[in-house]
């Protein structure tokens, strides 16, 4: 009798608990819905993703997050920090989900979890205009190049760089911005950013740079971030949900045409990066 009465309690303790932790996995979707606010932490110098023109807040990533938000029915509060004290700070819960967005790479997707790719994101080389010393990616081969802090750029760069004759002087930047304006100035001699990055930047400063085609980095994608673990995953699958709609009603691509001047096949999810 004591035995079966321990087994009921056991069975009845596990119940409690499977329950305690379903309801915590819903915990942050219902914060989310409660509070009518979904927190988003970006940067602000990643043109045309997400930047400030004349003092305000814009890019694609607005324009998507809105949508989301409708499709969510709850508004954006937007958190602007550095890129690389944003993944810190998704850690720490200081917001919901990263916009930026970020290169989906295998080591990222062991520690987070993806939305459906926004853009391609191969990486290629932004020169000065009239540069006639930089025709094809390997003739970078010994130059200054800029390239953004704790980026997946960085580390595409610096692998291109052991296969060139002379390694690349590797110049690290904060924010990409700032990359460029010393690329204006003459101190480097290109910066490595992801295609349609550059490509924006390239066509608002025309007779300032020019893009060195083809890329050379591994064909890849950008997505937005989340924290991988089961709290946050019912708020992921919405989000998902909300992106995939928006994708397949043709929303996403009006606003990539908007910001990028073409649309992206992109895969609706990505498994296996290709680095």
């Amino acid at each position: 009798m004591k035995a079966h009465s321990l087994l009921k309690g056991l069975v009845g303790a596990a119940f409690l608990i499977g329950a305690a932790v379903s309801a915590h996995a819903a915990d942050t979707l219902a914060t989310v819905k409660a509070a009518g606010t979904l927190k988003v932490g970006t940067e602000t110098a990643f043109a045309p993703f997400d930047y400030i023109d004349a003092g305000e807040h814009t890019g694609l990533n607005v324009d998507l997050f809105a949508e989301i938000g409708k499709e969510l029915g709850v508004k954006i509060e937007w958190v602007a920090l550095p890129w690389d004290g944003v993944f810190p700070a998704l850690e720490a819960g200081k917001f919901d989900v990263v916009a930026g967005p970020a290169t989906i790479t295998k080591k990222r997707l062991e520690r987070y979890r993806f939305t459906p790719p926004i853009a391609e994101a191969t990486i290629a080389i932004l020169k000065k205009a009239g540069d006639a010393t930089i025709s094809k990616p390997e003739d970078i081969a010994g130059k200054k190049i800029g390239v953004g802090k704790a980026t997946a750029q960085l580390d595409q760069l610096k692998e291109f760089s052991e296969t060139l004759p002379t390694k690349v002087d590797v110049r690290e930047y904060p924010a990409f911005t700032e990359s460029y304006a010393d690329l204006a100035a003459g101190r480097i001699a290109g910066v490595a950013n992801s295609l349609p990055n550059i490509a924006f930047v390239a066509s608002q400063r025309k007779g300032t740079f020019e893009v060195v085609l083809p890329p050379f980095g591994k064909k890849s994608y950008f997505g937005f971030i989340g924290l991988k673990d089961a709290d946050h995953a019912p708020l992921m699958d919405a989000i998902d949900a909300a992106m995939l709609k928006i994708k397949a009603d043709g929303r996403m691509a009006e606003l990539q045409k908007k910001w990028f001047g073409a649309s992206f096949d992109t895969p609706d999810a990505v498994k296996d990066p290709a680095f």
